[in-house]
């Protein structure tokens, strides 16, 4: 028995065991609660780095914008044009937000590339597209590929297809104050650093690279509508470039501006007294 004690090792308090169930699920809510405090900074960290993102993007374009014009003799490329035949259009091809297969697409060559702009833009296709746009093309391999999300005022440049050297377009030209710029020199009103050239379009408003701003009324709040939606992807805010060249993230107020995103949403609606339109109003022609 002596031998038997000195030999076999004593057994202090129980064996040892795996956690009970009750210290699972403390420790499940534990992590549960660590996790909801973590996820809104990380959230707002992600939003913040995709702003920036989309600052530089939207600059960078605004920058090629700058060059190419002031390597014309101060004359902006066009906004818009369908026919293919008008040639100092910006960019080129229309989008489409219900077929990812459709061409204008994912055919970088027949669109970003074939405007007037892409020869200043160092080969970057990366600032054509906000890094919280979420839509896609899908080319002939099955690959997808990131669609462009931004557009230029109408107010920038003009219609190239109105045969009047782009001075009459298609929307918002009734105002007697309200001028289509086409060169440098005539941005004087409300002037470069209030003038917003490039911003982001929502991908199921973008089609053609020419964003309207209605100024028909103007500045009667109670004519105000939306006929393009702008983007808001950054928590509720859009990205733009102006004209002397600085970009910002300016933040929409009024939810009829944001509503959700879906396939086929309608344009050129109605919107009375809508203080974000306003705002565009005042940022793109007087």
């Amino acid at each position: 028995m002596r031998e038997f004690l000195m030999t076999t090792p004593l057994r202090r308090g129980r064996a040892h065991q795996g956690f009970t169930l009750i210290e699972l699920l403390v420790v499940i809510a534990i992590i549960a609660i660590l996790a909801a405090m973590l996820l809104p900074a990380l959230t707002r960290a992600k939003l913040k780095a995709q702003g920036i993102g989309c600052m530089n993007n939207t600059k960078q374009l605004a920058l090629a914008w700058r060059l190419y014009a002031e390597d014309n003799r101060e004359v902006l490329p066009f906004a818009y044009s369908v026919s293919a035949n008008v040639p100092y259009v910006w960019v080129q091809g229309i989008l489409d937000d219900a077929n990812p297969l459709a061409t204008d697409n994912w055919n970088y060559d027949t669109t970003i590339k074939k405007g007037v702009i892409w020869p200043y833009c160092g080969n970057s296709l990366g600032i054509w597209h906000c890094p919280a746009d979420t839509s896609y093309g899908q080319n002939p391999q099955g690959q997808r590929v990131p669609r462009r999300s931004v557009s230029m005022s109408n107010w920038v440049g003009g219609n190239g297809d109105s045969g009047q050297n782009g001075y009459k377009g298609y929307w918002g030209l009734n105002s007697p104050k309200s001028i289509v710029f086409r060169k440098l020199s005539e941005m004087l009103s409300p002037g470069p650093a209030l003038t917003f050239i490039i911003l982001d379009e929502r991908w199921d408003s973008i089609n053609d690279g020419y964003f309207v701003t209605e100024m028909d009324g103007y500045p009667n709040p109670a004519t105000t509508k939306i006929v393009d939606y702008p983007g808001s992807y950054h928590g509720g805010a859009c990205g733009f470039a102006f004209g002397d060249g600085h970009s910002e993230i300016h933040r929409w107020r009024d939810p009829r501006t944001t509503p959700p995103l879906r396939i086929g949403i309608p344009l050129n609606q109605p919107s009375p007294n809508n203080q974000d339109v306003i705002w565009m109003q005042n940022h793109c022609s007087y």
